[in-house]
This record gives structure tokens, C-alpha cells and sequence, in this order.
């Protein structure tokens, strides 16, 4: 497990951070890390996923922005370097957007992309 501390892999904004604190306080067992990470599946062959965890995993990179430390595993960091976690409020609803440079390709429901 390293901490990464020069270029950030993925960033989290100020709005995106207030809401995982809070989300994370509202848990019972208190996790102390948020993961991120892609995994296969949707029409464009991969998606997002995000969980709560209490320790990281041997091959974890942990990152910390904001008060938030994220985990990301090994297979995830190729996918996810130099993407930016939000938090988005409107009129459609809210939640977490994953703003991803690496995405060469959506589906249009918007909940799977590829990259290259």
C-alpha cells in the first residue's frame, strides 16, 4: 500500500468530500476510507463503483484530498488517472459524478464508458 502524494490519480472536490464525510459519519461502522473503482459490465464495457471500507487492501493506493482518504486498487488506476470525483445537486436529482479524461466512449444512459 503507497500513498500517493505528487500527481493525484483522482481528485475530489470540496462539495464532493463534505458529502462523503457526512455519508460516512451516518455508518454504523464508521469506515475510514471511500473506494473507488471500475469493474466491467454495462454496454460500454465498464462502469464505476463506490464503497465504504475500513482498512485498505495490499494492492490499494490510498489518496487523500480534502479530508477524504479514497482507495483505488490496481486495475482501477489505469482507467481512473486524472478523473475528479463532484457532487451534483439539481433539478434531475443528485449524487456523485466521476469526470473522467480518459473516456473515449459512453453509453446513452451514461453509466458505462470504455477507454483505450
Amino acid at each position: 500500500m503507497a500513498t500517493e502524494q505528487t500527481q493525484k490519480i483522482v481528485t475530489v472536490t470540496p462539495k464532493a468530500a463534505e458529502k462523503i464525510k457526512e455519508f460516512m459519519a451516518e455508518e454504523s461502522e464508521k469506515p475510514e476510507y471511500l473506494r473507488v473503482y471500475v469493474q466491467g459490465g454495462g454496454c460500454s464495457g465498464l462502469s464505476y463503483g463506490m464503497g465504504f471500507e475500513k482498512q485498505p487492501e495490499e494492492d490499494d493506493k490510498v489518496i487523500e484530498e480534502n479530508g477524504v482518504k479514497l482507495v483505488i486498487d490496481s486495475y482501477s488506476i489505469d482507467h481512473l488517472q486524472g478523473a475528479n470525483v463532484d457532487y451534483i445537486e439539481s433539478l434531475m436529482g443528485s449524487g456523485f459524478k466521476i469526470n473522467n479524461p480518459n473516456v473515449t466512449k459512453s453509453c446513452s444512459c451514461g453509466h458505462s464508458f470504455s477507454t483505450e
